[in-house]
């Protein structure tokens, strides 16, 4: 199990690493100059001169990308030209309300998503199958920038039970935090909730088919058991592949929910930072994200040695 949780861990870094050169090279292929944009079309030669020096914009671009990610890993990640203040702090402050969004959806949509799933499997070809099943579509189906415009519209103008947009930390605020809080809760789960509902659906369908499942019937197990201890941790396999892809998905793609509800997390800053082409802010943000969303892949990797441990020991 350690040579392959190591090998694992390789590949993360690799794929870390690469991500990293990828957006540096975009976004030094980007035109137009963030010094310029920074200081506006009135600035003089000397001062976008004494500002490109500053942020070492003058240098050969594998020199800055060496010296920028010799910082990332000494956990220095240098200061924002868009926002000038330093990136370390203020990336954090943004992702823990990204995660104070996207993790409670991830919850929300594995549970129901999984339960609903379950129970279209078990009465297939019934009224609650076919229900869940249209609903599952329906989900995936929707546009999540459309019906966030549409709750907004619904449930905040016309009937006043929510509020319109913004971010308020319960520390500060309990009650106004969990109100600004459900409608870009449940349209980030939203999706995911209908892919879970359908995975689930399709693997548990595989496995109540086999022999062993009938054996356990023939012996007098409770149907309870038999779906939730046996024919559900072997349908997880498929269902755990998903949940790292949701999660990465939830923490790096909610750039739209946080667009419409103005919640100013990794999504929104990251969107500020790519218009005023923020180099050190885009990248150091990318590089959490992705840091991120291979950590979940990795956790996923070992997640499936320890329920089919036929997987470690190949």
């Amino acid at each position: 199990m350690t040579l392959f949780i190591v090998r694992r861990f390789i590949q993360t870094v690799i794929v870390i690493f690469i991500v990293t050169l990828l957006v540096f090279m975009i976004m030094r292929s980007m035109p137009g100059d963030p010094v310029v944009l920074f200081l506006g079309p009135d600035a003089s030669k000397e001062q976008i001169t004494y500002f490109t020096q500053e942020f070492g914009l003058d240098q050969p671009l594998p020199v800055q990308y060496i010296k920028w990610l010799g910082n990332i890993l000494k956990g220095e990640f240098g200061k924002s030209i868009a926002y000038r203040q330093d990136i370390g702090p203020f990336i954090l402050e943004r992702l823990k309300v990204t995660l104070m969004i996207a993790i409670p959806a991830f919850i929300i949509s594995v549970i129901v998503g999984v339960l609903l799933g379950v129970a279209a499997a078990v009465k297939r070809g019934g009224l609650v199958d076919s229900i869940i099943t249209v609903m599952a579509n329906l989900g995936m189906a929707t546009p999540i920038f459309w019906l966030s415009i549409l709750c907004v519209y619904i449930f905040s103008l016309k009937l006043g039970w929510l509020p319109v947009q913004g971010f308020t930390w319960p520390t500060d605020n309990f009650s106004l935090s969990i109100h600004k809080m459900i409608m870009p809760v449940f349209i980030l789960s939203l999706g995911p909730l209908a892919q879970f509902a359908r995975q689930a659906r399709s693997a548990m369908l595989e496995v109540i088919r086999q022999d062993y499942i009938r054996t356990g019937r023939s012996k007098g197990l409770g149907e309870k058991t038999i779906i939730f201890k046996h024919a559900l941790r072997n349908a997880l396999i498929p269902i755990i592949t998903l949940m790292g892809m949701q999660l990465g998905y939830m923490i790096g793609g909610s750039v739209l929910i946080e667009q419409v509800f103005v919640i100013p997390g990794m999504g929104n800053m990251l969107i500020t930072a790519i218009l005023n082409k923020d180099y050190q802010l885009v990248q150091s943000g990318v590089f959490m994200i992705a840091t991120g969303v291979s950590l979940c892949n990795l956790l996923v990797d070992i997640a499936y040695g320890y329920v089919d441990p036929r997987i470690r020991i190949s």
